[in-house]
């Protein structure tokens, strides 16, 4: 959280904490030392990630923008890891891998040279098998994947994207946020119960 002469405030939350949303909201604001009412933008993050957490920040982004009119800005995981690992003295072109369960990865390609550093080929879907064939072909892999071969370990950081969002202008309207799955969800409908067989 960045407040308006500068000032920063973060708080990590694990999984317990993640559905506290609003405690760590204010907990942030204390920290920055600033009022709900001297908030003018709010920056989220739309994934890849938690398919939970990524809503409810969603979720509470329109709620806010509908009380208070803030301004509201969207920016993907792969860009905030990029301007993270661009922070942590990576440079040239690195490879965003972000884990999509089901044996995928999402993936892009990053530019980390650049001021700050941006996406060259957008996230995709691409196989563990792509993956590891990208490392032997000697890439640079960046991203929060800890038991993937030749990683760089970079986790997205708040303040990251904080910054990021503090040099934008492309703001959006709440109902614009969308989240970033790449992956249609799909549900399948249980079959009826069937009822008790007659003793």
């Amino acid at each position: 959280m960045l407040g308006p002469s500068g000032q920063a405030a973060a708080v990590n939350a694990d999984r317990e904490k993640s559905t506290r949303a609003f405690a760590l909201i204010e907990e942030a604001l204390r920290g920055a030392r600033i009022d709900r009412s001297e908030i003018l933008c709010i920056a989220v993050g739309l994934g890849p990630g938690s398919y939970t957490g990524i809503r409810v920040a969603i979720s509470i982004a329109q709620g806010w923008q509908l009380a208070r009119n803030v301004k509201l800005l969207g920016l993907s995981s792969a860009h905030v890891l990029a301007e993270s690992a661009r922070g942590d003295g990576m440079k040239g072109r690195g490879t965003c891998v972000i884990d999509a369960q089901r044996k995928e990865f999402y993936v892009a390609t990053c530019d980390l040279g650049a001021n700050p550093a941006h996406i060259i080929e957008t996230l995709h879907l691409e196989t563990t098998q792509q993956v590891a064939e990208r490392a032997t072909r000697g890439e640079t892999l960046f991203g929060p994947e800890e038991k993937l071969h030749g990683n760089h370990i970079v986790f997205p950081d708040a303040m990251v994207l904080a910054r990021l969002a503090a040099g934008r202008t492309d703001f959006l309207r709440g109902e614009q946020l969308e989240p970033i799955y790449l992956r249609e969800t799909s549900f399948v409908k249980a079959p009826p119960a069937r009822a008790p067989s007659a003793a």
